[in-house]
């Protein structure tokens, strides 16, 4: 038994590759997702086809009670969490930020952000070694965007990705001593839909113009970063965010 993987958005995108990366691995799956059960059911289907224990459970991570309803019953299900994937996020619309709407904004770090810390928070309950856990992993998928700034499209999304960064990096120090290291996957544009979703569809196309490698990457691309990250082969990773943008 590796461990018990919770990632959180695990029903399209990066979020499902990880979830069937794990579950290949060996690990315990926990599959997270806010709205689209059909896409999370397939998930947990093709999770549990490897033979590991899964499960699956509808949280909204902006929601602090929808956290702990969630972690409680990863833990009634599969047992306490050992290493978590903060994957969940949305990225708003494409727009200037003068003409950014506040609920957008609102919506953005309330997921982006704001999500990301209700669920370390719970995790950290489990994992750290001074409260009675065993350590574990959090792996949190930050954006290129937090350093390029997606100017005239994204800044507010990047602001938030930018956000998660700093938290890995200090939450990686806070908590290491307690057992639990903390990373991130900056990845850069990849073939998920969620430009498609935000009404800018060629965002891809554009990027992988412009990027070295002259594409954009797979979403088993970055679960591979993401396993790599909270496995024992990254045993001393801790507070490192690795790029993943194609050289972008």
């Amino acid at each position: 038994m590796t461990g018990i993987m919770m990632i959180t958005g695990a029903g399209r995108g990066i979020g499902r590759a990880t979830a069937i990366l794990a579950a290949k691995a060996g690990y315990s799956v926990c599959i997270n997702y806010a709205e689209d059960m059909k896409s999370a059911e397939e998930t947990c289907a093709e999770c549990a086809e490897t033979g590991v224990s899964v499960t699956i459970f509808k949280a909204n991570v902006a929601d602090p009670s929808d956290v702990r309803a969630l972690f409680a019953h990863c833990d009634n299900t599969l047992g306490p969490v050992t290493a978590l994937i903060n994957n969940a996020g949305i990225i708003g619309r494409s727009v200037k930020l003068a003409d950014l709407e506040s609920s957008v904004l609102l919506d953005t770090f309330a997921v982006n952000v704001h999500g990301a810390i209700y669920c370390c928070q719970e995790a950290i309950q489990r994992m750290s070694t001074k409260l009675g856990g065993k350590g574990g992993a959090i792996v949190n998928i930050t954006s290129a965007a937090a350093v390029t700034g997606s100017p005239n499209e994204y800044v507010h999304y990047a602001a938030s990705k930018a956000a998660l960064e700093t938290l890995t990096i200090g939450l990686a120090k806070e908590v290491g001593p307690e057992g639990i290291r903390v990373n991130g996957v900056r990845a850069g544009s990849t073939d998920t839909g969620i430009h498609a979703r935000s009404g800018n569809p060629d965002r891809p196309a554009i990027v992988a113009s412009i990027s070295p490698l002259r594409r954009v990457a797979e979403p088993e691309e970055m679960a591979e970063a993401a396993l790599w990250l909270a496995s024992g082969k990254a045993s001393y990773a801790n507070g490192a965010i690795l790029g993943m943008t194609g050289g972008l």
